[in-house]
């Protein structure tokens, strides 16, 4: 990056939140990573509209990041720029039914708040490490629920920095997918639309869904969640078990052994380490039942 273009990108965002071979180890939930050549966190929508659209025309590689819990850095890092919703970019406001949700606010906290104010239907979502804005763009789901259900709307920014509003139809929400992946938009706000219901029982599915999650899942180490996609007709862990792979690892980075959908870090992982893990499980699997498993994790810089 330019000594022009830092000059101007500190005339957008205050100059601490412009962090320079910042480790992705920081910023990930797998826990590993090597350097951002830059990262910039975005407080507001304002900064937002000014930044990417100079980014677009400076024809800067950059990437938007939430909670970078979907996410596997490269040990080299990422030589482009990281935009992180930062504070600011976390509100939440209920009117009615609907809740309006700044794109960085975590899936947890909306999901609390919406029990709060007695309104169901995102319990599902309550125990998912993910921001709003990275929920909408691959249609996360859990348990039976998924995003495509309770989206009214969602704001979106062009790379010319115009506002545009999606409505659910216009959003092509499809299987950990939506428009938004094929197109070059920045979620900035989404609109929720749920149902009236009560407390106590909203909390009481949140709570059996969170316990479901601990029984089931190896929430006691460091990953991105379900490492694939569910294969039409199939189910990625039981695939991965099936084809012997339960507890396979390479260093630190290993198929777990209580959910074969998860590879974890579990220590000291490299990023190439847990590559190396999803592509041996990718093989085994094509070889053993001509069934392709594909990513949900993505890929981001050099390994």
């Amino acid at each position: 990056m330019s000594i022009s273009i830092y000059d101007y990108i500190e005339k957008i965002v205050p100059r601490e939140n412009i962090l320079f071979d910042e480790p992705m180890s920081r910023h990930t939930t797998f826990r590993v990573g090597g350097a951002a050549k830059c990262l910039i966190k975005v407080n507001n929508k304002e900064q937002m509209k000014k930044l990417i659209p100079y980014l677009h025309m400076t024809g800067q590689n950059f990437f938007i990041l939430g909670n970078g819990s979907n996410l596997l850095v490269g040990d080299k890092g990422y030589s482009g720029i990281l935009v992180k919703l930062g504070e600011g970019m976390d509100d939440v406001t209920v009117e009615g039914e609907r809740v309006k949700v700044s794109a960085g606010t975590l899936l947890s906290k909306a999901a609390s708040i919406a029990k709060e104010n007695e309104l169901a239907g995102m319990e599902f979502a309550s125990g998912i490490p993910g921001t709003v804005g990275g929920a909408v763009v691959m249609n996360a789901g859990a348990y039976g629920g998924e995003m495509k259900q309770i989206v009214e709307s969602v704001e979106v920014m062009d790379r010319e920095g115009e506002i545009l509003v999606l409505d659910n139809d216009t959003m092509e929400f499809g299987y950990r997918t939506s428009v938004i992946k094929s197109r070059p938009f920045v979620v900035l706000e989404t609109v929720l639309r749920l149902q009236k219901g009560k407390k106590e029982e909203i909390a009481s599915k949140m709570e059996e869904l969170s316990r479901l999650r601990r029984e089931k899942q190896p929430l006691e180490y460091a990953s991105a969640g379900s490492t694939f996609k569910r294969p039409e007709g199939y189910f990625a862990g039981k695939l991965i078990m099936d084809a012997g792979l339960r507890g396979f690892s390479i260093g630190d980075a290993r198929v777990s052994e209580k959910h074969c959908g998860f590879i974890v870090n579990s220590g000291n992982a490299t990023a190439s380490d847990i590559r190396k893990v999803i592509e041996e499980v990718q093989q085994c699997v094509k070889a053993k039942f001509s069934v392709t498993l594909e990513r949900e994790v993505i890929y981001l810089g050099d390994f």
